[in-house]
């Protein structure tokens, strides 16, 4: 059998440029990693192919002539998921498409009843790498599809839903694949390759407007250290690969398996290794040795949720009061050299201009280096998105493609979602404003930090300057939406 995977060309620009940061798409590595070696696997993420999706697709999948395709897409990746089910079906009819990935696994019901079901012939609902492997192993013969768990197909044209699978044994999935297989390259951050590395699944915390329960169920789960370091071996003296952004969704729930990690990774003595990785405020401020450990072993950049400044936002993100803990997990990241990037949430029911204003005043005197900024977002089958559609409070129920954090598809008591959306732009301008590189950015990049301070960020400020002299605020963030618009617009896929 043959099998192909890819990945969305859709992408986010909040924190920089997106052209600055291309990761490979981990999902569609492990699931191809996990296929049995007899079959034929390649790879493709359309992030490297965004400007010729369909002359690149058609060229491809006629060299290949694969028997099954798999697409992986988040909800805001959806419409163009299934513009490219379509066109792969008129490219190949004889291959089979499945879809899996969070929005097929949160809203499989509702995919498998609606007219673009016609263009898919299988849904993959949560961890796909048994799944798929029996998939194929079942269209090769030697399975069946009704005996797949988590496997939807169709029977007489209509889908059929076989019960969910337990949650895998992490210990028993290969490696993801990083090797020719992968027909899309050029992943970089900055100017510096980057690969990913995942050392565990899932999250107990209790945040509301996370789907991640779905997928896993409220549950922590972690890869064998041998496994781990097995794969960061790969990514290292394979790949010849120093910057490495770890997926977990919170490694740091168990520190002191992070502790231990932290000393394997440290007595392998990779030299110029270079983590990136997403945690907790609380875990990373009541444990400062771990901390410590994380920075020897070569973290060097850390994606700290603290969401909000508001104690009411807090509690209905289901969050908690974290204040103290986000100003304490700062100081001790920027204590052991770590670079801060710190999460923010927008338009919760309360949100007026002065709390918009506000809670960007907050994230400063916080003093992290960098901030990831969204726009409450109502994905499907979330706490919050209850609450929200109870209070009647949702504008946008069903456009998933603004589904990205970066749109206000809500509005507040206060803001309608057209004024947060500006507001939510407005106030970062005004209060945030150009980012100044930190001295750990500086040391890890000098080269393009330098660029960015003394020729980019110059340059883009006369720019700016020009345009707000003859349109304002409003004129500028005009043109910045009508940008945003354009950038998972794919011209050649109109018409799908």
């Amino acid at each position: 059998m043959k099998v192909l995977l890819i990945s969305m060309p859709d992408v986010v620009p909040i924190i920089i440029h997106e052209m600055a940061v291309h990761m490979p798409n981990h999902g569609i590595a492990c699931v191809g990693g996990n296929i049995d070696p007899e079959h034929e696997v390649f790879l493709i993420d359309l992030i490297r192919k965004r400007h010729s999706i369909k002359k690149y697709l058609t060229k491809v999948v006629n060299r290949i002539q694969p028997d099954l395709i798999g697409l992986s897409a988040m909800a805001w990746q959806y419409d163009t998921c299934i513009k490219i089910a379509h066109l792969l079906k008129e490219i190949c009819p004889t291959a089979k498409i499945a879809l899996g990935g969070y929005h097929a696994t949160l809203m499989a019901e509702e995919i498998a009843s609606a007219p673009e079901a016609q263009w898919i012939d299988f849904i993959v609902r949560g961890e796909g790498e048994e799944c798929c492997r029996r998939l194929v192993n079942a269209l090769a013969g030697n399975d069946q599809l009704k005996e797949i768990p988590s496997l939807s197909h169709k029977e007489e044209g209509r889908f059929v839903h076989n019960p969910r699978g337990e949650n895998l044994d992490l210990s028993t999935l290969r490696l993801p694949i990083r090797d020719k297989r992968r027909l899309t390259w050029g992943y970089h951050i900055i100017y510096s390759k980057i690969e990913l590395l995942e050392t565990s699944r899932g999250c107990t915390r209790s945040c509301n407007f996370c789907s991640m329960k779905h997928m896993y169920g409220r549950t922590f789960r972690t890869y064998p250290i041998s496994r781990v370091l097995e794969d960061l071996d790969d990514i290292y003296y394979n790949r010849k690969t120093r910057w490495v952004f770890i997926t977990d969704d919170n490694i740091v729930l168990n520190p002191s398996r992070v502790m231990e990690l932290c000393e394997a990774i440290i007595a392998r003595n990779y030299k110029g290794l270079n983590l990136v990785v997403q945690a907790d405020c609380i875990s990373m401020a009541t444990n400062e040795s771990m901390v410590a450990k994380m920075a020897q072993a070569g973290f060097r950049s850390v994606f700290l949720g603290i969401e909000n400044g508001s104690k009411k936002n807090l509690s209905a993100a289901g969050k908690g009061d974290i204040v103290a803990a986000s100003q304490q997990a700062i100081e001790n990241c920027h204590k052991y050299g770590l670079m801060v990037i710190g999460g923010l949430i927008f338009g919760f029911p309360e949100d007026d201009e002065d709390s918009i204003r506000e809670n960007y005043e907050f994230f400063v005197e916080l003093g992290a280096d960098a901030s990831y900024c969204q726009i409450l977002t109502p994905y499907p089958k979330t706490g919050m998105r209850q609450q929200l559609l109870e209070q009647g409070l949702i504008d946008n129920q069903n456009n998933y493609k603004k589904y990205s954090g970066l749109w206000a598809n809500v509005r507040t008591k206060f803001l309608s979602a057209e004024a947060l959306q500006y507001q939510f732009w407005l106030q970062r301008q005004q209060v945030i404003g150009w980012w100044n590189p930190p001295e750990p950015a500086r040391k890890q990049g000098r080269l393009w930090t330098s660029i960015w301070r003394f020729a980019f960020k110059p340059f883009l400020k006369m720019h700016y300057w020009r345009i707000m002299r003859k349109g304002g605020w409003e004129g500028r963030y005009q043109r910045e939406v009508e940008r945003w618009e354009r950038i998972n617009t794919f011209m050649d896929l109109e018409g799908y």
